[in-house]
């Protein structure tokens, strides 16, 4: 028997083909080989939800290979993941080769496993099922439902909200997570505090923190001691009330329980917090470890499944754990009964199992050697997160002591804890995202009884302020997430891409920060479409879609009574002027934007001509804050909280910085549609644009003034521009000073001759950043170097670099991976300016973000090569594709016959036919007539969807 097995990637397909005998074809689809067509009318409401699927570039081919595959074959095994998504690709093959009549006469089969080794997958392949319905509408209706939200709702924002990008499903509610955070932390006030702090010694000399807790018979509360007298009184108190003796002593022992496996979500948090991968490259590390690794011969899946909601192990994964922990640690180390796991999530997707090691047995060292360190260090938190989690609990002792004056009126604690066994400790501990969120116990405390006397050696008071909550993490958004029941870990990967995308935020020392964009988008939907980025209402949506998975609601029911209501939103926002829109975010974000000042002024009011009133406006290049006062007052200034001392960081106004020695002209510091920028002197107001000429036949007269130098010339100058250089990266507009401002007005700087050709090379500012110019060669700063001080050493060693921009003259030899099946001709990897790519005679096609480029091969870079050619219209061998005009039919043809082409004369004489001049009334006709035929381009920039390839 002869039997074709489809998977999704290249090397999940080499592990299986070692698995499997040679009466097994084992190929790769490469995830999904067709999609909704990224624009509208793909899903279509009127027809009961209908869906378009379209066949692309890479899809194409490999549903060629397959079906080739087939001819001759007696079964397809569609052994692709374990999930809702694995399903669906399953699913999609299926239908297409069923469209295609590559099935008549073959037996389909489903199989599924949970990690790739040897014995799970020939397990799968006796276990064969049918596609499972319910997982494959779950699908659609979560497809449909991010379609339906993306590409109705992005439509309404690019016409109300100019420069914003897209809306989704899940992406928007995970925005107004990170933009309502911001709002809290900026309408945060420190509240000040004081605490006393002392330091004791006992009799046997031991030295031990404690804390002032009661006073005067009064426990104290935080905020107490509000300012630094009150302290200083209670430090008078505690001074003065000497001797001290121990009141009481508490012990207790508790027991700290290990954590759970690792599912999806946890993963994406420990790795970020321990490792600093973001959650893209987690689960591309993870997908590796699932999918093989040549482990010195033998290719074997490292670890389960890593998309999974699901904590419990196997009984054969807790056994070998067990053991494992035995022989490692000793028998106290192992509990008296196996340790079960129980799902919290309040959408716990498809029963998996946790993520774990396919054989604990195979510890980390043991595989290090051939894993990328990202790999090595990934699979040794899975490793011992997992035989943790079969570990015994530590035990702690904690204790607490209480010290009293001799008068009862100071009362200081001492908290200590010691651990007494540490159990799973030994093995592993968990990273906290929030500091908040540490145990605050001291260390081992001296043995003391009641009654006991002590010394106050130090007593000091100690000033705090409280912290605004912090800025959302990739592992604490993710959590977050996952508490709301909002979108699925194995989409969370993708959804914060796609915001960082799409410019709604951005990454700041780890945390998410909103931008304007982002911030103006959320103020919309919560204005407008409150209830589609409210958190419950997107929790109830996915409990829905899990019940379809479940097979217990219509999928088509739920897409009716969603569809119902939103298109409805949408129809409301049909007349709504963009002065409406202004309006309701200014209401919206005033408070945010324009907080109450100390001194009781006026927010709004606008610095520049103290009369007008600062609000929201939009502009082509997204939202900003102006003057009412325009055109006559022209202030603007980013958006950002004000702070009352016009800050660069937030003022897009002139500032003026000083004056030029030199010329007597003002500098200032500017903002423009392009960034920040720094002026010499100003433009002269009212001066006239010169005007473009328009192009006419010369008559006789010019042409003789203009020989005999007679013709009357345009003697009007021009005024002078004034001179202008952007801030180079890393330069924040508040550091600029005068002497700042004015070394950066003097590039380009000479910085001397070269010393091979002594051609001069000088250091400037351009339109793509800082550079240096040797010749007529042009190389750009690194982001170390400083165009004001780089030095002579430098810029010869930068030139001497060879450059790696796409196509550029002098780039670096690339990489080979392998020859072009078709032609012989070698296949090359190479560093441009804009990521990765490969290479194949003049064709460049971009490595996508989901290939790691130590990982392509030749397949993936023949497919990239194909689709980028069958996008440009490029045959196979460079030459451009030529599109012949097809006539409709051969009487069409016979009929209008071609016009033939009038070829210029070669005599100077020969004089062009006169043209006759159209009547007023018919240029007009017909001016009117080609305006009206000129329609704006649509828009195509496909909305982002929710849903990752799982």
């Amino acid at each position: 028997m002869n039997s074709v097995v489809v998977v999704e990637s290249p090397a999940k397909a080499k592990t299986i083909n070692k698995y499997l005998g040679k009466d097994y074809h084992v190929l790769a689809s490469f995830g999904h080989v067709r999609d909704l067509p990224p624009k509208d009318g793909s899903v279509r409401p009127d027809e009961d939800f209908a869906m378009s699927w379209l066949v692309e570039g890479r899809g194409e081919q490999r549903l060629k290979e397959i079906a080739a595959a087939l001819k001759g074959a007696d079964k397809l095994i569609l052994a692709t993941d374990p999930d809702r998504e694995g399903e669906a690709i399953s699913w999609h093959l299926t239908e297409e080769l069923k469209r295609r009549k590559a099935l008549n006469g073959i037996e389909v089969e489903r199989v599924v496993f949970n990690e790739v080794t040897k014995s799970a997958v020939l397990d799968a392949m006796r276990h064969p099922r049918a596609l499972d319905k319910e997982l494959v509408e779950a699908y659609l209706a979560r497809r449909a439902l991010d379609y339906l939200v993306g590409f109705t709702l992005s439509p309404v924002l690019w016409r109300k909200l100019p420069g914003s990008r897209s809306a989704g499903r899940v992406q928007s509610v995970a925005l107004r997570l990170i933009c309502q955070r911001e709002e809290e932390i900026e309408a945060f006030k420190p509240q000040e505090y004081w605490t006393v702090e002392g330091k004791f010694r006992t009799a046997a000399g031991q030295i031990f923190p404690a804390r002032l807790t009661e006073l005067d018979g009064k426990k104290l509360e935080k905020f107490d001691l509000a300012n630094e007298a009150a302290a200083q009184r209670a430090v008078a108190t505690v001074t003065g009330g000497e001797p001290f003796t121990v009141r009481s002593v508490e012990r207790k022992t508790v027991r700290r329980n290990p954590f759970p496996p690792f599912t999806t979500s946890t993963l994406q948090q420990e790795a970020s917090r321990k490792l600093g991968l973001g959650a893209s490259r987690t689960m591309r590390v993870a997908q590796r470890l699932y999918e093989g690794v040549d482990l010195g011969g033998e290719t074997v899946g490292l670890i389960t499944y890593m998309r999974t909601d699901g904590v419990q192990l196997s009984q054969e994964a807790i056994a070998a754990a067990r053991k494992l922990v035995a022989a490692e640690h000793g028998a106290r180390y192992v509990p008296s009964e196996p340790r079960q796991y129980k799902s919290t999530a309040k959408n716990a997707q498809e029963a998996h199992e946790a993520i774990r090691p396919s054989d604990i047995s195979r510890k980390p060292s043991d595989v290090a050697r051939y894993l990328e360190a990202d790999e090595a260090r990934l699979y040794d938190l899975i490793w011992k997160r997992t035989v943790a989690s079969q570990m015994a609990s530590a035990e702690l002792d904690q204790v607490g002591i209480d010290i009293v004056s001799k008068d009862g009126k100071a009362v200081m604690r001492a908290t200590g804890s010691v651990i007494l066994f540490d159990g799973f400790l030994a093995l592993y501990q968990e990273d906290r995202d929030d500091p908040s969120d540490e145990e605050e116990n001291g260390g081992r405390l001296p043995n003391l009884t009641e009654r006991d006397g002590v010394t106050p050696t130090e007593v000091t008071p100690e000033q705090h302020f409280t912290q605004p909550p912090p800025r959302y993490s990739e592992a604490s958004l993710v959590k977050r997430l996952e508490e709301l029941g909002i979108g699925r870990p194995s989409t969370y990967a993708s959804i914060i891409q796609v915001l960082q995308d799409r410019d709604y935020v951005k990454i700041d020392k780890k945390r998410f920060v909103p931008e304007d964009r982002g911030r103006v988008v959320t103020a919309f939907l919560e204005s407008f479409f409150n209830r589609y980025v409210e958190y419950n209402f997107t929790a109830d949506l996915e409990n829905q879609l899990d019940e379809i998975s479940g097979g217990r609601i219509d999928w088509k029911t739920v897409l009716r009574d969603f569809w119902r209501d939103f298109s409805a939103a949408i129809a409301g926002t049909k007349d709504l002027s963009i002065t409406q829109v202004i309006d309701e975010l200014d209401k919206e974000l005033g408070p945010h934007f324009f907080p109450e000042r100390a001194d009781g002024s006026d927010p709004r009011v606008c610095p520049g001509c103290q009369a007008g009133r600062l609000s929201l406006k939009l502009g082509k290049f997204g939202a900003f804050i102006g003057c009412s006062n325009y055109p006559d007052c022209r202030y603007t200034r980013r958006l950002g909280v004000s702070n009352g001392e016009d800050g660069s960081d937030v003022d897009m106004g002139p500032k003026l910085l000083g004056q030029d020695p030199a010329t007597n002209l003002p500098v200032s510091l500017r903002k423009g549609p392009y960034g920040t920028y720094i002026q010499l002197g100003e433009a002269v107001p009212g001066a006239p644009k010169p005007k473009k000429k328009k192009k006419k036949a010369k008559g006789k007269d010019e042409e003789a003034g203009k020989a005999n130098g007679t013709a009357p010339a345009d003697t009007t100058p021009e005024p002078p521009k004034p001179k202008r250089v952007s801030l180079p990266r890393g330069l924040s507009p508040a550091d600029v000073t005068l002497d700042k401002a004015l070394s950066l007005l003097s590039l380009p700087r000479l910085l001397g001759p070269h010393p091979e050709d002594q051609l001069p090379i000088v250091a400037g500012i351009g339109r793509f950043g800082p550079y240096i110019k040797h010749g007529d060669r042009f190389k750009s700063l690194g982001k170390d170097d400083d165009v004001l001080t780089i030095g002579m050493n430098r810029a010869v060693a930068l030139l001497a670099e060879p450059s790696t921009g796409r196509g550029g003259r002098g780039g670096a030899p690339g990489k080979k991976i392998g020859e072009h099946p078709a032609d012989g001709q070698p296949i090359t990897l190479h560093a441009g300016r804009y990521g990765q790519y490969v290479k194949h005679g003049k064709i460049n096609a971009t490595l996508p973000k989901d290939i790691e480029p130590d990982q392509l091969t030749v397949d993936q870079a023949v497919a990239l090569i194909e689709a980028r050619a069958q996008a440009k219209g490029v045959k196979r061998g460079g030459a451009k594709a030529k599109a012949k005009a097809k006539p409709a039919n051969d009487d069409a043809a016979l009929a209008e016959p071609k016009a033939p082409r009038i070829k210029a004369a070669a005599s100077a004489t020969a004089k062009p036919p006169a043209k006759a001049k159209a009547p007023a009334k018919a240029k007009a006709k017909s001016k009117a007539k080609t305006k009206a035929k000129a329609k704006p381009k649509a828009r195509t920039e496909p909305a982002a969807s929710d849903t990752d390839g799982e």
